[in-house]
């Protein structure tokens, strides 16, 4: 049974005390497979160190974070560029809109999105979307800028049934499933049951947003296993299922 957490900031410095522990932890709980979005030019080197040490295991993006596009986002987007130009990515992110702290950078985030969508095109690589508050915006430029060559993973679904219905009817997206899925009153439960497995992919976002019972705690690769849990016990199927749907599912995204 493979789990594949495909949103986990694992080089991030709340792991530094014991990455190699937690990863080896998490691959003896079946989850084997971790895919690393990146934030901006400071975590690259620290990304791919990472995939250096677990080449089997660890996944690196490449992009430049809605909430790290600020007045120096020309540059960030350049450095982003070059790498990509060297370094093999298995994607472009996490990229996208944020709109819940600060709208200041409005326009900028609109533009590093849709640079970031043309560099994916380009590379052929899928895109993983970072929306929050931003539903809307992000939606309208998806609608303007998909085709055939455009797919990825909408991280941290936690939207409603008719929005999850638009981002699959865009025909080459999932949703990502997370700790929020596990959250009392968070309403994400009810519209799960209404999406197909094909449709969905797991995720941690570790260190952020750690499922029940861990809930405002360090978040973890391994506790991914109790999202699962949580979701097969909606779909009223088996955990073994959730693993192998979920995991061909982001085999289909990210083709490895």
């Amino acid at each position: 049974m493979i789990f594949t957490d495909t949103h986990t900031h694992l080089y991030a410095k709340e792991f530094d005390i014991d990455r190699n522990q937690l990863i080896e932890n998490a691959i003896q709980k079946g989850v084997q497979r971790f895919f690393l979005p990146n934030i901006d030019s400071t975590f690259i080197t620290d990304l791919l160190q990472l995939k250096n040490n677990f080449p089997e295991n660890c996944f690196p993006m490449i992009g430049l974070h809605p909430c790290s596009v600020n007045e120096n986002y020309v540059q960030e987007l350049a450095i982003a560029a070059n790498y990509l130009s060297k370094e093999k990515f298995i994607a472009i992110g996490e990229i996208g809109i944020d709109l819940y702290w600060d709208k200041t950078f409005f326009s900028q985030q609109q533009f590093a999105f849709r640079t970031q969508i043309e560099w994916a095109k380009k590379w052929n690589l899928p895109i993983v979307i970072h929306s929050r508050n931003s539903f809307d915006e992000v939606y309208e430029i998806l609608s303007e800028t998909n085709d055939n060559k455009l797919k990825g993973i909408f991280h941290c679904f936690s939207g409603n049934v008719e929005q999850a219905k638009k981002i699959i009817a865009l025909g080459n997206f999932k949703l990502g499933i997370g700790g929020v899925l596990t959250f009392k009153n968070s309403g994400l439960d009810n519209v799960v049951k209404e999406i197909d497995l094909e449709h969905l992919v797991l995720e941690t976002d570790a260190p952020y947003l750690a499922p029940t019972p861990h809930r405002g705690k360090r978040n973890e690769p391994s506790y991914l296993v109790l999202i699962a849990e949580k979701l097969a016990a909606i779909k009223n199927c088996s955990v073994e299922e959730i693993a192998e749907i979920t995991t061909q599912n982001s085999k289909i995204i990210f083709g490895i």
